[in-house]
């Protein structure tokens, strides 16, 4: 899996890291991999995140795969609707 790239809202949770190479075979475990890493992610995680794997947008489906090669950009939750 490529990089993911994460938001600049969430980057001082990364240790300002703009990009992780992390390998995960659904957001799941991405997310999962990510707190293990960077365990102050786990505060942004439960304000709210959704991923994005090839421009579509995943808010609440944390079983969907993550294809090889895919591009990966984690963002914040917008509130409102």
């Amino acid at each position: 899996m490529p990089n993911v790239e994460l938001a600049s809202s969430l980057r001082e949770a990364a240790d300002d890291q703009a990009s992780i190479h992390i390998e995960a075979e659904t957001i799941r475990e991405l997310l999962r991999k990510l707190v293990e890493r960077y365990p102050r992610m786990q505060a942004k995680i439960d304000e709210g995140v959704a991923v994005s794997i090839n421009g579509d947008i995943f808010r609440d489906n944390h079983t969907q795969k993550i294809p090889a090669g895919a591009e990966v950009f984690l963002l914040p939750r917008i509130p409102g609707g």
